[in-house]
């Protein structure tokens, strides 16, 4: 009966990780895809629109070690705990930004300005507090999906189970937002994504309560002997994070992490601007252009099964090879193809918005792939590496330069500064990944 009941427990939370794995890329892609809406309702130019995204992923920088610290010490439903929590008041914080505009004279009585000019002071806010809720559930979700399977195979199946639902909330969430947006982007408001994020509130909601009932296995929170250690000053945290950062192939690959996320998500954000500029013939609005952004998290659904599928016979490293050639091959030919629209089930986009969202596929390995090749060799350093990485995530705050080059020089333009990132993926791949390594 225990055993039963033990099993019955590990489903529930199972499924509760599946959830949140969907919640972080769609709370996360929410944010690439609120920079239409944050373009036209605060006036915001393509850099200043996303600074959504740049926030959002700030936050890793500053809760990634931390977050790591919080795991080993208070153990994984603790944080998942205070992750869900976190997750309700960021996303809460977003809600709010809509309604908190300026206060108006309604008969004789001053009132909230509903649906007016919202505060994009709070609209960044709420996506900088729910960045550190994706670090909390990012540093929970694989561990502990591989500790409810039993470790080995098991274990690293559900992972790849939460990955592929992790691509399904990246795949939804522009395509949601972009109908709910509609086809007059020049009238798009953060009200219109209300429904959006209410359902966002709701699922972290439910998975705070699921969680807080569930029977969570902690085989690796801090023992008495470890927490006696670091008392005594036996550990430092400090000293293991340099340490690990004097490997030269695992410090060159949190350097390609960190322009890694700008390349996953600089190519949809950009291609959402592109596709949204009223003033273009290539002008489509927001349903059309959120579902073709949804198609490249799509392809990186189907990239990462592909990825899983071949993974025991094709390197890390030459997988990162083979996907930068191709991204950067594909991005040029996003940028030079011919002007005009091509019309596929009755909806017509850009001919160069095609190779955009082929790019799916390249980067939907490279995460993992960049992750292998560095964390070879590191030994005990392996969960400090770990740390390291995902503050690395903020490299997202390079987003809003690349809208600064979009300003300057034109969107598509900007993806220059793709190809570059993507330049330095694959000499990570080719020589970057081997420097230093048989000292490890």
């Amino acid at each position: 009966m225990e055993t039963q009941e033990k099993q019955g427990g590990n489903v529930i939370a199972i499924a509760t990780m599946f959830a949140l794995f969907f919640m972080i890329a769609f709370v996360t892609n929410f944010a690439g895809s609120m920079g239409v809406i944050v373009k036209e309702q605060f006036g915001a130019s393509n850099a200043a629109s996303q600074l959504g995204s740049a926030a959002n992923f700030i936050a890793y920088l500053f809760m990634g070690i931390p977050g790591g610290l919080i795991l080993k010490r208070k153990g994984y439903k603790f944080t998942a705990l205070l992750a869900t929590a976190v997750g309700f008041v960021g996303v809460g914080i977003q809600l709010l930004s809509a309604y908190c505009g300026m206060i108006e004279m309604q008969n004789g009585v001053y009132v909230l300005g509903f649906g007016n000019i919202g505060s994009f002071g709070v609209y960044v806010t709420g996506a900088f507090v729910a960045g550190f809720s994706m670090c909390l559930l990012n540093l929970v979700g694989n561990p502990l999906l591989n500790t409810l399977g039993g470790g080995g195979n098991k274990g690293n199946q559900l992972v790849q189970f939460g990955c592929s639902l992790n691509s399904v909330g990246a795949t939804l969430s522009p395509i949601l937002l972009g109908y709910l947006i509609g086809g007059e982007v020049a009238k798009a408001k953060v009200a219109d994504a209300a429904p959006a994020l209410m359902i966002a509130m709701g699922l972290f909601a439910f998975a705070f309560l699921v969680v807080f009932f569930s029977r969570i296995p902690e085989p690796h929170i801090e023992t008495a002997e470890e927490k006696a250690l670091r008392l005594s000053g036996g550990f430092s945290v400090f000293k293991d994070i340099l340490t690990t950062l004097k490997f030269p192939h695992f410090s060159l690959g949190a350097l390609a992490i960190f322009f890694y996320i700008v390349i996953e998500c600089g190519i949809p954000n950009m291609a959402n601007l592109y596709m949204t500029q009223a003033d273009k013939p290539w002008y489509v609005g927001a349903t059309v252009a959120g579902s073709v952004v949804g198609v490249y998290w799509f392809c990186m659904m189907i990239g990462r099964l592909i990825g899983g599928a071949i993974g025991a016979k094709i390197s890390s490293r030459a997988m990162i090879t083979g996907c930068s050639i191709a991204g950067i091959a594909l991005m040029l030919a996003a940028m030079f193809a011919p002007v005009q629209m091509v019309t596929v089930f009755g909806k017509s986009f850009p001919l160069s918005m095609c190779f955009m969202v082929l790019c799916g596929l390249c980067t939907s390995v490279m995460w993992g792939g960049i992750f292998n090749m560095a964390a070879e060799g590191l030994g005990k350093y392996v969960p400090m590496g770990s740390g390291i990485f995902m503050a690395m995530v903020f490299g997202g705050v390079l987003l809003p330069v690349q809208g600064l080059i979009a300003d300057r020089i034109g969107v598509l333009n900007s993806y220059w500064m793709t190809i570059a990132l993507l330049a330095y993926v694959l000499f990570y791949a080719l020589v970057g990944s081997k420097l230093g390594l048989k000292k490890a």
